[in-house]
């Protein structure tokens, strides 16, 4: 993680601007939060959330800063004689102390202030009737010092006690984000394994059964055949359905568990997803990929997969489309999928009514650190994106 320093306002060369360009500059430049890394693609973030960097100035430069100030101040006061009041400047220093130094040092410089302020006006010519006079002022100064010092104290003390809360909050929000975003992959990666594992058992248990009980239906078939029996045809008519099944069982194991999601396997799966719902559903779904993006990751490969298997099985179930267009393509440094349809559309009041797919699409793309678009197609149907920014290649 790289430290990102406090920085002061420009035109700080002076005492006076100094400690403006100090007191400006907190909590804003010497304060900084420090955010973690973006996640990568099909990966959760890091829960050790933000971290509040502090670039602060060594209390002795503060001081010497602090005193320098009053120096500049008490002598101003003394070239301009006992008529003018610098009472405002004085208490800056002292505000500046109680701000960015301690309580304590802030009582020292109003004591000092007063000191200087007396034994100025008194150098400069000033003339008193009485002792009671600049006793009684310097009192009165030190009561509104003192208020002062005690206000901007509080406030201070308050202030940090509020940023810690902040802190603290952020950083348990953080570690409650990263562990909900945790258990959601799992519950996904769950989700994706029993899948796996149902279309497998189809194709290798029900296929098998159902094609077993076919060849069983032939040797029947010839059998009634050779016997020259009617029921010959309606045997062959039993097999027929049942390699029918066959076919479609296939093609069910093959949607639930695609092939493996490697290298070429995307689009050799999309391929094979549209030859499917071609098939099944009697229309024209088609794949275009001239030059697929490099896609190494099986996890980010089945999460597109999934939302394209979503976008298409969406259209067919809303907008009784006749051509289904899918995609996959590279925009620079980044992949898109793009799922396009001629059917009725969506309709207006989609936005409000999302189903528990569309949500699903919308959070497998964030967990590849993509974006989902479902847009209505200017010609028509539905046109739904997903694009995802490609990993670096070092």
């Amino acid at each position: 993680m790289q430290e990102v320093g406090g920085s002061i306002p420009p035109g700080s060369t002076t005492p006076l601007g100094l400690m403006l360009g100090l007191m400006l500059a907190t909590p804003q430049h010497l304060e900084r939060t420090v955010r973690p890394t973006p996640p990568t693609s099909g990966v959760a973030r890091d829960p050790s959330g933000p971290t509040l960097v502090r670039t602060e100035w060594p209390r002795p430069a503060l001081v010497a800063v602090s005193l320098a100030f009053l120096a500049v101040v008490g002598v101003v006061d003394y070239l301009t004689g006992f008529n003018l009041s610098f009472a405002v400047f004085y208490l800056l220093d002292i505000g500046f102390a109680a701000w960015l130094i301690s309580r304590g040092f802030a009582v020292a410089v109003a004591a000092l202030s007063i000191v200087i302020w007396i034994a100025g006006d008194w150098a400069a010519g000033a003339h008193y009737s009485t002792v009671f006079i600049p006793i009684w002022n310097a009192l009165i100064q030190s009561v509104v010092y003192g208020v002062v010092i005690w206000l901007l104290g509080t406030l201070r003390e308050a202030q940090r006690g509020l940023e810690q809360k902040v802190e603290q909050r952020t950083r348990a929000l953080t570690r409650e984000i990263g562990a909900r975003e945790r258990l959601e992959k799992e519950i996904l990666e769950i989700s994706e394994r029993e899948q796996r594992r149902i279309g497998h058992d189809l194709h290798d248990g029900l296929c098998q059964h159902l094609t077993a009980t076919a060849m069983a239906g032939q040797v029947l078939g010839q059998k009634l055949a050779a016997r020259s029996l009617a029921e010959a045809a309606d045997a062959g008519e039993l097999v027929r359905l049942i390699e029918d099944g066959i076919a479609m069982t296939r093609d069910m194991a093959h949607g639930i568990a695609p092939l493996e999601m490697e290298s070429e396997g995307l689009v050799t799966a999309l391929r094979v997803l549209a030859g499917n719902v071609g098939r099944m559903f009697k229309v024209v779904c088609t794949l275009e990929c001239d030059s697929p993006p490099p896609i190494e990751d099986a996890g980010t490969a089945t999460h597109l997969y999934r939302i394209a298997q979503e976008a298409v099985h969406n259209a067919l179930r809303h907008g009784k489309p006749r051509q289904i267009v899918m995609s996959l393509s590279r925009v620079r440094e980044r992949a898109q999928l793009s799922i396009e349809d001629d059917g009725a559309g969506l309709p207006d009041d989609w936005q409000s009514g999302r189903g528990l797919g569309t949500r699903i699409m919308a959070h497998r793309a964030l967990m590849i650190g993509g974006e989902l678009s479902i847009e209505p197609n200017p010609t028509g149907g539905t046109f739904v994106t997903c694009s995802f920014a490609l990993p670096t290649q070092d």
